[in-house]
């Protein structure tokens, strides 16, 4: 079955002045999946996002959203919702009045707008009436979000919304966009914390200096770009280091930033020679125990850029 298509971008070109936000960015993300945003500062992930919800057009190329093409206008398409750069709140309300103002906003009434619901769902029913002045960074997000799910949108785009979120937070924050996604919401999801794009993105787009790097599955970061370190820990260190160097395309890691004792094995390895190497040991009757990155290959590949991006200054 051909997967519907929530956004198709192709040969998009942004630019401000003499500066070039994006040239020629493509991407594409389907109904139903939590699709992840990296790139290092100055990329052109804001620009993009600011696309998708209206805030500014592209100056070439061409943008469909939800099945319809944006146009030259400055206007959110329908069914889509979210923010860049934080939410827009006002502090002196409750979240209850915040989300009844914007509600009358558009035009619906506040006492059938589902704002009990969405406050429960971002897990603020509690302080649903004390006012935002006093909230935390991470509770403002919440709400953020709860104003945004206002809508019931079928595109929902997310600037770092885990900014402030303690791990109880960030856990129904995951919970939430998760339900969504499996309820055919798409997401787009800008964050430069790793661990929660590898826990909620079935794929990533990676920008740098404005145009596309990479795209697709997280697992095809592994096999297609770059060696990784890895941890290894088995029941005989001894023959897991013997056969490691024996291994052709492993090389075993000693430097002194990665972490060594006697029972862990730190290799540096492309995934086929890894997988030779992990057929080995178990070949040889050697249990492997333990077998991880030391850095994600997303954050790998992140690092790689910001330090090329570094390197052309």
């Amino acid at each position: 079955m051909e997967q519907l298509l929530a956004i198709r971008a192709r040969g998009i070109t942004k630019s401000f002045g003499d500066v070039v936000a994006l040239d020629g960015i493509d991407l594409d993300v389907t109904q139903g999946q939590i699709h992840g945003l990296v790139g290092p500062n100055g990329a052109g992930k804001t620009t993009l996002l600011g696309l998708l919800l209206g805030l500014a057009v592209a100056d070439g190329g061409r943008l469909e959203v939800l099945g319809t093409p944006v146009g030259r206008a400055l206007d959110a398409p329908d069914g889509v919702a979210g923010f860049v750069d934080g939410p827009a709140l006002y502090p002196s309300l409750t979240p209850r009045q915040n989300l009844a103002a914007l509600a009358a906003l558009r035009g619906h009434d506040a006492r059938t707008a589902g704002i009990d619901d969405v406050l429960a769902e971002v897990g603020l029913t509690g302080v649903a009436d004390d006012r935002v002045r006093g909230f935390s960074l991470g509770m403002r997000q919440r709400l953020g979000l709860a104003a945004a799910l206002l809508t019931r949108p079928r595109l929902l785009v997310l600037d770092e919304p885990s900014n402030g979120l303690d791990p109880a937070g960030k856990r129904h924050v995951h919970g939430v966009l998760n339900r969504l996604a499996a309820d055919g919401t798409a997401v787009v999801l800008s964050s430069h914390n790793m661990d929660d794009l590898e826990a909620l993105c079935s794929e990533v787009t990676i920008v740098a200096t404005g145009r596309v790097v990479f795209s697709g599955p997280l697992s095809k970061l592994a096999t297609d770009n770059r060696e990784l370190d890895y941890r290894l820990l088995t029941s005989d260190p001894q023959a897991a280091r013997r056969m490691a160097d024996d291994t052709p395309g492993v090389r075993i890691v000693d430097d002194a930033g990665v972490r060594q004792d006697a029972e862990l094995l730190v290799v540096r390895a492309m995934v086929p020679a890894l997988d030779d190497l992990v057929v080995r040991l178990v070949d040889e009757g050697v249990a492997l125990r333990e077998l991880t990155p030391v850095v994600s290959p997303l954050e790998a590949a992140f690092l790689a850029l910001t330090e090329q991006q570094e390197a052309g200054r």
